[in-house]
């Protein structure tokens, strides 16, 4: 398979220059749109913060970004300054994994379960949606419909005679609707009160130097030891289980800087945003409204599942539903983090979801595509 990272570079990109939204852009260019876009991703950030907003560094970048890129704005992220980023992330969701996990992972097999179902279904619903009511080709609507990653989906659908374009906007849209949809269910819902003052909860930037030199190991030598191992999404997933095994053993106990985390939250959300840039504002809307039926159809399945794994296991529903909930691995482990819900748990679950899709949507596809086109 293509290395996922291909899916973020276009394909007629050039040494010194790159086409977007049907236009050169210099080095030059490059560097300001950069500039631009995590500028206005920070005053969004910033502006969401200051109101309150729950996980506003993201949500505040990601909405302000999208209207930008939406906008005519020529806003682009160079894709190693977003895996920078992510390496961070990544070891900060593994500094959520604690010692009683051992302990506690057995508890999660009913869920894990549901999980496999949960999927199966929900995907078959969506897919006839994208087919019969979206308009969209068979195969494009199996991939933009399979919950895996979004450079996984897009580049095996494209492998498979999709319209890769299509295929990436949609799931970029379900993932925009479903993390900003996800934070406010849990403020209704789920007692979440935002932390006092502007930045996420976790310690300042005088970590001993023990922590820091913890950190830097996990975000250097975790992407290379994912890569070699062929992981999937291996900038987050690398770091995320070093960090995850230096603190389940002992080795650590501090997680990184919230300046940091909130650094790195305002470089994913602007990421999202970005993916919107060079399309047409027409387009965008109609796939961002086709996408809201989808994402409606995830969650409300995602919710339906909660409710019957909650009485079956005890859970709560809601935690429950953010783990099935269909939104990016980085995206909605960073919800659980910034509402204080169960990293682990939710991590643990969105890492099957992706390796179950991602192994299994190409072996389906041929017999539901097979399915469609007879109709």
């Amino acid at each position: 398979m293509t290395k996922p990272e291909a899916a973020e570079r276009p394909a007629d990109k050039q040494p010194n220059e790159e086409r977007q939204g049907g236009e050169k852009l210099t080095v030059g260019h490059k560097g300001g749109s950069m500039v631009m876009a995590i500028g206005i991703g920070g005053v969004g950030g910033a502006v969401f913060a200051a109101i309150q907003m729950p996980l506003p560094w993201m949500l505040g970048a990601m909405v302000f970004v999208t209207v930008a890129a939406v906008s005519g704005a020529p806003v682009r992220l160079p894709y190693m300054l977003r895996q920078s980023m992510v390496v961070f992330i990544g070891a900060m969701l593994g500094s959520q994994f604690t010692p009683d996990l051992l302990d506690r992972i057995g508890q999660w097999a009913i869920s894990i379960s549901g999980l496999a179902i949960y999927g199966a279904i929900a995907l078959a619903l969506v897919l006839y949606y994208l087919k019969f009511f979206g308009g969209y080709d068979p195969v494009t609507a199996y991939f933009a419909a399979a919950p895996g990653g979004l450079n996984d989906m897009t580049l095996i659908g494209r492998d498979m005679g999709g319209d890769d374009r299509v295929i990436a906007l949609t799931h970029a849209s379900r993932i925009l609707l479903v993390v900003m949809t996800i934070p406010i269910m849990f403020r209704i819902f789920g007692g979440y009160e935002s932390p006092p003052g502007m930045l996420p909860r976790g310690p300042g930037f005088d970590l001993p130097l023990r922590e820091w030199l913890l950190l830097a190991g996990c975000a250097i030598i975790g992407p290379f030891i994912a890569r070699r191992l062929k992981l999937p999404a291996a900038f987050l997933l690398g770091p995320l289980i070093l960090s995850a095994a230096s603190h389940i053993i002992g080795w650590s106990t501090s997680s990184p800087p919230a300046g940091l985390v909130a650094a790195a939250q305002v470089v994913l959300g602007t990421a999202v945003g970005c993916r919107f840039a060079g399309t047409h504002y027409g387009e965008v809307l109609r796939i961002i409204k086709v996408s809201l039926g989808s994402a409606t159809i995830w969650m409300a399945s995602a919710v339906g599942f909660g409710l019957l794994v909650s009485e079956l296991t005890g859970l709560p529903w809601y935690v429950v539903t953010l783990a099935y909930a269909p939104g990016g691995l980085a995206e909605m482990s960073l919800v659980a983090f910034g509402i204080g819900q169960d990293v682990a748990f939710v991590a643990t679950h969105h890492l099957c979801r992706i390796g179950m899709v991602v192994l299994l949507a190409p072996l389906a596809f041929k017999l539901i595509a097979r399915f469609f086109t007879s109709r």
